[in-house]
């Protein structure tokens, strides 16, 4: 029964993870990658991911776990991807999609965001399968804002990896291992949360996941999104997120 239980929020977190792969084929294959398309899809994950966390997860371990608690873990969530994005900085997503010239430090450019990246990854996954696990429309909706922002980290590992080897394989595979951090942490969430699964504790992690999600929002997406002129299909695609996302929680 538990086996039945988690191989689905296993599944979504693999398959968000690995979305850094279509990054690196959109490198390979799209000459002409527009900054405006960039913009529009990280506007619309952020819009799924503040959507979710202020509406659906915090409220609802509000409910279950009163507001202090609830808060307590909301606040603990961003404290650990602040502590994560301060020891491992994400600012090297923007420099490494625009590169786009030959330099003998690209591969240890590239080496080291994929092993960036992959840090960054591993409580996203443990954020998607969390959410799916207690309800599966919402573990669908992070995984697929999650999936969104993984296309350019996807970008940033395999662009400097391509020009510095040539080698379209290299780059694939360093895409796919960075991403492949994020079912790892789902694992992990498994280990640790299963054998002490109760009502409170997914409550607590709800909030928990609500805090990674809005940090990473507002310190990555948003920020990336706006950098250049023409900032306003980022606000676009936010809106459009927020309201895919109403629709789809009112219709299913």
């Amino acid at each position: 029964m538990v086996n039945a239980r988690i191989w689905l929020p296993l599944l979504l977190s693999f398959l968000a993870g690995i979305f850094t792969v279509v990054g690196s084929l959109i490198t390979f294959f799209l000459k002409d990658f527009k900054r405006s398309h960039l913009q529009f899809f990280l506007g619309l994950s952020g819009g799924v991911m503040l959507y979710v966390s202020f509406v659906e997860l915090l409220p609802s371990s509000i409910k279950n776990i009163g507001a202090l608690n609830a808060n307590i873990a909301f606040f603990g969530g961003i404290m650990l991807v602040m502590i994560i994005d301060f020891l491992i900085p994400h600012e090297y997503i923007e420099e490494k999609i625009s590169t786009g010239t030959h330099d003998k430090k690209l591969m240890a450019a590239g080496v080291f965001t994929a092993i960036g990246i992959g840090i960054h990854n591993f409580p996203e996954g443990m954020a998607v399968f969390v959410s799916a696990l207690v309800d599966i429309k919402l573990g669908v909706a992070l995984a697929i804002a999650i999936a969104l922002h993984n296309i350019p980290e996807g970008i940033a590992v395999a662009m400097p990896i391509f020009y510095a080897t040539k080698s379209r394989g290299k780059a694939f595979w360093y895409s796919f291992l960075s991403g492949f951090a994020e079912p790892a942490g789902a694992v992990v969430a498994i280990l640790i949360l299963m054998p002490f699964l109760t009502p409170a504790v997914l409550s607590f992690s709800l909030a928990f996941v609500a805090g990674i999600m809005v940090f990473i929002s507002f310190d990555e997406l948003l920020p990336l999104s706006c950098q250049s002129e023409g900032y306003h299909i980022s606000i676009l695609g936010l809106i459009i997120g927020m309201a895919v996302m109403a629709l789809s929680l009112i219709l299913i």
